[in-house]
This record gives C-alpha cells, sequence and structure tokens, in this order.
C-alpha cells in the first residue's frame, strides 16, 4: 500500500490540478476539429463531426474522470491507453468501429484529476475506471486497453468480470515492465518520452522529438497525437498532458509482474493482441500467460509496434468486432 501523502504533498498536488485546470481554459483549440484527419488516414467518408463529446465523472470526492464518449447509446466498449497517452490514442480505431463506446483518460492522463501520491499503476487506476464504469458503461461488451490500460484491465477482469465481460489486451503482459527496463530509446518508441524532456520551446519541437520516435506511424497521426497530449504554459513552453516521470510516479514499470497471480484467477474471455515490431512482449511472456490462462487467444499483428491502435487501426478494429460482437 503506497504511503499516505503529507500535508504538504497534499497541498503541492492540489495547486497542481489547480495550475493544470487553468492551462486548459486557455488552450482552447478543437479537439475534435482534426477527425476528418483520422478519417482520410483510415481512407474511410468523413461526413462531418461524428456524435462524440467530453465529459468528466466523478469518481472520489472532488476528482474526476475525463472521458471522449463516442455516440449516445449506451457504450458497448471501454477503451483505456497505455502511460503518458489520452483517450484521443483510441479516435481512429473508434471512428473505423463506429460503435457506441467511451474512452477515459486515465487518473494522471490528460484532463483527469492528479493523485498527490502520484500512484497511477494499475490497481489505483482500476479502481477509479470501475467507478466510473458503473456509472457509465455498466453493461459494455468488451474492455480495451494497451499498455498501462491493458495492465489495467488485466485487473478489472480478474477482480470485476461482472463490469470487464471480455478483454482485450494490446501489447502488455504483467512481465512487460521487467521488458522495458531491459530495451533503449529506440526500442521503447515513443514511450521513451514519458519521463524524458518535461517541456519544450516550440510545439514544433515537442512533435519533432515524437515523429522520431514514431516510424511506423504518419507523421500527420503523430503530431496529431501530440497536440492532443500538450498544452501551452502561461510561460509559453509546451508541456505533456501527464503527471508522469521524476521521483514518486508509480506507472506500469513498477511492480506489475504480481498481476500473474490475477492472471490465474480470470474468468472472462480474453485476447492479447501483439505488435510484430515490438519488445514489450516476449513469446515466453505469451508462454506464461497461456499456463496461467489456457482459454487465452492470442494474435500477432504484423507491421505493428507497441501502439498496435495507431499503428495498424484497421487489423485491431477487425479483432475486436471478431472477439467481442461476432
Amino acid at each position: 500500500m503506497a504511503d499516505l501523502p503529507n500535508i504538504n504533498s497534499t497541498l503541492d498536488a492540489e495547486e497542481h490540478d489547480h495550475n493544470h485546470d487553468q492551462a486548459y481554459e486557455r488552450d482552447d483549440y478543437d479537439e475534435f476539429g482534426l477527425l476528418h484527419e483520422n478519417a482520410e488516414e483510415l481512407g474511410i467518408p468523413h461526413q462531418g463531426r461524428p456524435e462524440v463529446t467530453r465529459g468528466h465523472v466523478e469518481v472520489e470526492p472532488g476528482r474526476r474522470l475525463s472521458h471522449i464518449r463516442w455516440g449516445t447509446a449506451d457504450p458497448e466498449i471501454v477503451f483505456l491507453h497505455g502511460g503518458g497517452q489520452n483517450a484521443h490514442t483510441w479516435d481512429s480505431v473508434a471512428l473505423a468501429l463506429g460503435r457506441p463506446a467511451i474512452a477515459f483518460d486515465l487518473p494522471g492522463h490528460g484532463r483527469s484529476f492528479r493523485r498527490p501520491d502520484r500512484n497511477y499503476g494499475p490497481w489505483a487506476s482500476g479502481a477509479a475506471v470501475a467507478t466510473a464504469l458503473g456509472e457509465l458503461a455498466p453493461n459494455a461488451a468488451v474492455i480495451v486497453g494497451m499498455s498501462l490500460g491493458g495492465a489495467t484491465t488485466i485487473h478489472l477482469a480478474a477482480t470485476r468480470p461482472d463490469l470487464c465481460r471480455r478483454a482485450v489486451i494490446v501489447d502488455v503482459t504483467p512481465q512487460s515492465a521487467d521488458r522495458s527496463r531491459a530495451m533503449n530509446t529506440a526500442e521503447r518508441g515513443a514511450v521513451a518520452l514519458v519521463g524524458g524532456q518535461p517541456t519544450y520551446d516550440s510545439f514544433e519541437q515537442m512533435a519533432d522529438a515524437a515523429v522520431r520516435l514514431s516510424p511506423n506511424r504518419p507523421a500527420s497521426g503523430v503530431r496529431r497525437g501530440v497536440r492532443h497530449n500538450a498544452y501551452q504554459r502561461a510561460d509559453g513552453r509546451w508541456a505533456w498532458r501527464y503527471d508522469l516521470g521524476g521521483p514518486g510516479a508509480t506507472t506500469e514499470v513498477t511492480g506489475m509482474d504480481s498481476l500473474w497471480e490475477e492472471v490465474d484467477t480470470i474468468t472472462v474471455p480474453l485476447l492479447l493482441v501483439r505488435g510484430a515490431l515490438s519488445r514489450f512482449v516476449h513469446d515466453d511472456d505469451v508462454e506464461q500467460f497461456h499456463r496461467r490462462l489456457p482459454a487465452l487467444r492470442s494474435v500477432v499483428v504484423d507491421g505493428a509496434g507497441h501502439a498496435v491502435q495507431s499503428d495498424r487501426p484497421h487489423e485491431l478494429v477487425r479483432l475486436i468486432r471478431e472477439f467481442a460482437f461476432a
């Protein structure tokens, strides 16, 4: 259990939240005004803005989890992003699927609340997401989680099968934390930006850094993703929309191997999707997953790195449809 924060750390976090909210009030770009680019990259018709809205739900007193809702019907799909990402990483997949869905900003990410203890691991995040699911998507057919979101989905599949009836885990196992620590910057790809340079002189400098680490994706898509994941501070510098990196932050790279014990208890159908170019999941990890969960289905997506939803969105859409809605 994480140590309780002292009063000074709590006040620092509250001040951070206040500055964080003020920054977003200044950052008035249209977050859904770029969806035509997603449609163009997907090769699907763009018929004007779809029914998509930003919302918030209180998961603890005074703490809100932010989300993007696709459609107005009860969500059939729940999306959980990876560490250092936000709900917009699922835009192309949600557009191509065309089903009612909800994509959350995990705690410490996007427009969601920041924790005073900076514990953003799958257990703390899972508790917040479970509260939100009970209110916003209690009948969803499937949860799709990538990296940190995938680890969080493993926890939900094991502990809340009433809310997680099927699970799609994208390029993560409980062993991925160990795999990440053994990688160099190129092997981590854009994940290497987490915990790296916190601010940039310009948006162009920030976007160029991400493009260099994302060789499997169109530069236009990477730059759009950075725009969704960054804001301009009052001093003119650009910063990320997540509270990761530096001392005290706990994310998917710490203590995840204990999730193997939860895998043993999973009873819901689970699909593991790997990126063929990713090093976050090894064959040995998949074998252990199968030993612990014999009913596991696994598939490798050619041409995809860690972020399969960005590198090969059509293939991930096909897999979700076949797994959850066939």
